[in-house]
């Protein structure tokens, strides 16, 4: 395990991870009651106050009398932010740890978990900049600044390929002097980490999506769309692209039908699986387990206990 810092913590945060749909939720909660945990929220969507049945957000019942911590913050109107997250997350495991409990991070947001876990910094911003950089590509186009990105940071160059991230490239570039791409995180822990993953039945993984999505529509949700569109849903750059909400949006417009907006949430659905499990897979570090495994908790706790 590698480990940046010499007054590191002993407990390592156990970060249970995989694609949607897999049981994560559950088994955070059953490692928190076997190891003395609370639980920190690590799907960038359940932050969102009243994104509840889209986002299978975890029940109060569910949670078995554990506390869920970084659930429930923000508005949807409000924009999600990995950087915000990071000092946030690790604020809650340091509090968590203040107590003697064991910190346990549970979602499939992949670069949250990376930022909470890793050494990974976050170069500022500079709307000025930026804005002049934004004019330079309206006037002149993508090459002139592809070109210049080209000369202070070929990786970034040879990576990015929209005008979005190319004029970001630069921007942090003229910021901090330092190539974007040496912001990139290097699979390097930033205090002791286990991470658990749950290794699925992808055909059977498509079947339960398919179906949970159902179970949603009749749970209510396009009734909690239209409750959250009344609150600002449109407003909020992060929550008005999240699954299940944009399409039924489209439902509330008359553009489709109930049943249009939920095939295309479970098309949606099935192709965020499989990016999660391609991006969790890329990580060497993960433990993973099979979710249907009838040891699994006991599985889980003994790789927790063994660190």
């Amino acid at each position: 395990m590698s480990v940046v810092g010499s007054n590191v913590p002993s407990l390592p945060v156990i970060a249970v991870v995989g694609p949607t749909g897999s049981g994560k939720s559950d088994l955070g909660v059953e490692l928190a009651l076997a190891l003395n945990g609370e639980v920190i929220n690590a799907d960038a969507l359940q932050f969102y106050r009243g994104m509840d049945i889209g986002t299978a957000k975890i029940t109060v019942e569910e949670r078995k009398g554990i506390r869920h911590h970084l659930l429930d913050t923000m508005e949807v109107t409000e924009e999600a932010s990995v950087a915000d997250f990071q000092q946030e997350c690790r604020a809650a495991i340091r509090d968590i740890r203040s107590r003697g409990k064991q910190p346990i991070m549970v979602g499939g947001s992949g670069l949250y978990v990376r930022a909470a876990l890793d050494v990974l910094e976050f170069p500022g911003t500079d709307p000025e900049l930026r804005k002049r950089l934004e004019g330079e590509y309206e006037a002149q186009g993508l090459m002139p600044l592809r070109e210049r990105l080209q000369a202070v940071d070929p990786d970034s160059a040879g990576r990015l390929g929209d005008a979005r991230r190319v004029i970001r490239a630069l921007e942090v570039y003229e910021l901090t002097g330092r190539p974007f791409s040496s912001f990139m995180p290097q699979r390097q822990y930033f205090q002791p980490a286990l991470q658990i993953g749950l290794s699925v039945d992808r055909e059977e993984l498509r079947e339960r999506l398919a179906a949970r999505v159902h179970r949603m529509v009749d749970a209510g949700l396009l009734e909690e769309v239209e409750r959250l569109d009344a609150a600002g849903l449109r407003r909020g750059r992060t929550a008005s692209r999240a699954l299940g909400y944009a399409q039924f949006l489209k439902v509330l417009d008359g553009d489709w039908s109930v049943a249009e907006a939920a095939e295309a949430t479970i098309i949606a659905t099935r192709q965020f699986a499989r990016r999660q499990l391609t991006w969790f897979r890329a990580d060497p570090r993960i433990s993973w387990l099979d979710w249907k495994d009838a040891d699994l908790v006991a599985k889980a706790v003994a790789l927790a206990e063994a660190g």
